[in-house]
């Protein structure tokens, strides 16, 4: 495995932990205009949940399908909160999260099965 799979492993909840904050803190700042960055707005909502999906869908803990329904929560609540804070809660936006969170589940299986993690290492990892 490599050193880069084997650090998310180990540190697969402070990762996704701080994925979750800065989702959320950059879906509910108010903003005067969107800054100018490349790509679409759904492209940059299917990024950012396919990201906070792959560290833990990587990991597989015991409830690792909680997780996946907790972030499409609160994708949802971030969606519906968003007009009070200057911003523009959309469905679409809600749709591109959880096709993110799909797609990040999806590329971490695809990764365990070419890079397995060893069974006697797994126990190690907290």
């Amino acid at each position: 495995m490599t050193p880069l799979l084997r650090f998310i492993h180990r540190f697969w909840i402070v990762i996704t932990l701080l994925i979750l904050f800065t989702i959320t803190f950059l879906s509910l700042s108010p903003l005067a205009a969107l800054p100018a960055v490349p790509g679409t707005d759904k492209t940059h909502h299917f990024v950012a949940y396919a990201a906070l999906m792959f560290s833990v869908a990587l990991r597989k803990p015991k409830y690792w399908l909680l997780w996946a329904l907790f972030f499409a929560c609160w994708s949802g609540g971030i969606e519906l909160l968003q007009p009070y804070v200057n911003r523009h809660g959309e469905w679409w936006d809600f749709a591109a999260n959880v096709g993110g969170l799909i797609c990040g589940a999806i590329l971490a299986s695809v990764i365990n099965r070419i890079f397995p993690l060893a069974p006697t290492n797994r126990k190690s990892i907290p």
